[in-house]
């Protein structure tokens, strides 16, 4: 039913499914990108179902409280405390031993806004993990979204990001002009002086 109902919202928005060919890997990361509103969520979450992958999101303890609670969890939500970043990779990277499945979706932006670096967090959680980082994406140009290549992180972080980079080149945000560079701070450290 919920595919049936995925169908029927992205064409009602005139939106297209993108399949690859390949299938997700059982237990990966996911980047969503570009993440320039809160209308990309439920876009890319009717795009993963109609492409058969059920994916799992980060969101903030908060929302999780109340009623919307087992609504938030039924869709895929694990619940994070923002406050504790430093252990959240960690965290997060356990879950990976955990379980059979998880394809963790991660906004690597960190924001709706338009930002000079993405966060790193996609990354560290997936190294630590040993688990490939699967590039999805939103298209506003050509209203299509869906799932790239998978990339597994070799510890050479430019290389990757270089490879992320180019996916993502051309890629427009549902917001014009908040999708900002692609890139992490890790990238900008200058060796230190001989």
């Amino acid at each position: 039913m919920s595919t049936l109902l995925a169908r029927l919202w992205l064409k009602l928005w005139r939106w297209r499914a993108v399949d690859n060919g390949e299938p997700v890997p059982a237990k990966c990361v996911i980047i969503a990108a570009p993440h320039t509103t809160n209308w990309d969520f439920p876009i890319m979450l009717a795009l993963t179902t109609v492409l058969g992958c059920r994916v799992s999101y980060l969101g903030k303890q908060s929302l999780f409280k109340g009623p919307m609670g087992p609504v938030m969890r039924r869709l895929g939500g694990v619940a994070i405390d923002r406050t504790a970043p430093g252990g959240m990779v960690a965290s997060l990277a356990g879950e990976f031993a955990g379980r059979d499945r998880l394809a963790l979706m991660v906004p690597a932006e960190g924001t709706r806004s338009k930002t000079e670096y993405w966060k790193s967090g996609f990354y560290r959680i997936a190294e630590q993990a040993q688990v490939p980082i699967v590039l999805a994406f939103v298209d506003r140009t050509t209203r299509t979204g869906g799932f790239g290549p998978a990339i597994m992180p070799s510890g050479d972080i430019v290389a990757d990001m270089d490879k992320i980079r180019a996916f993502y080149t051309g890629k427009e945000g549902l917001k014009r002009g908040r999708f900002g560079p692609i890139r992490l701070k890790e990238e900008a450290v200058e060796p230190p002086a001989a």
